[in-house]
């Protein structure tokens, strides 16, 4: 019972840590910078200072939808980041470029993250089948095979509780990264960086809201297996 509860509260973080993103940076994105540069300006002037001026900046479609795709190394940015001259703007996108950053200097975080990827894909296709077809057979009686696949569910399971675990750090420090090159190169002042920050910290409510989330799913798992 315990673990329904906790599922429950980490299902309301979630909505909370949505919600405060989208608070923030609807507040934020009709501020505009002092310095009067696009959120594509701000990636591209970061991005070079740092010798990355062979990363291409990309506009994707969708709101908050930027990304850096270390594959190809491009910066994807949002219909709402690229041409943006909002303080919002150019937070979210030096934290793209803080992801860039990362990836070039090999930040162990992130390489474990990418390497572990492959497999947390595959897993997050097969964990919920294997665990409620196990669950099936073992109400029916099928004990060995049941067990097994809720075992290799769980074991499924733990994969992903991993990748948001090892997260975590991942976004903290592409965060502080950005808030650093900001300032470094006068993209936003002394009292724009109190708006980063506010958008920034709400973004990354929602890593610690899914990392919540899983760990209080695994609970109930475990909780569930522990009954079977």
């Amino acid at each position: 019972m315990i673990s329904y509860y906790l599922l429950l509260i980490a299902i309301v973080f979630t909505f909370y840590a949505q919600a405060r993103v989208s608070s923030a940076f609807r507040k934020y994105s009709r501020i505009a910078n002092k310095r009067g540069i696009t959120g594509a300006e701000a990636a591209r002037l970061v991005l070079d200072r740092n010798g990355l001026s062979d990363v291409e900046i990309n506009l994707t479609r969708g709101s908050l939808t930027d990304n850096y795709n270390p594959k190809d190394r491009t910066l994807n940015l949002s219909e709402t980041v690229y041409g943006s001259r909002s303080i919002a703007a150019v937070s979210v996108a030096c934290h793209e470029v803080g992801h860039a950053i990362q990836h070039s200097q090999k930040y162990t975080p992130l390489v474990v993250r990418n390497s572990i990827f492959p497999v947390v894909n595959f897993s997050s296709k097969l964990t919920w089948p294997l665990i409620i077809v196990g669950l099936i057979l073992l109400s029916s009686g099928s004990w060995e095979l049941g067990n097994m696949l809720f075992n290799i569910g769980l074991i499924a399971f733990l994969c992903i509780v991993a990748f948001h675990l090892v997260t975590l750090p991942v976004e903290f420090n592409a965060s502080s990264r950005a808030i650093d090159e900001l300032l470094a190169y006068g993209i936003v002042d002394t009292t724009e960086v109190k708006g980063s920050k506010k958008v920034l910290k709400a973004a990354a409510l929602t890593y610690v809201a899914a990392l919540a989330a899983a760990v209080a799913n695994l609970l109930r798992l475990l909780a569930i297996r522990g009954n079977n």
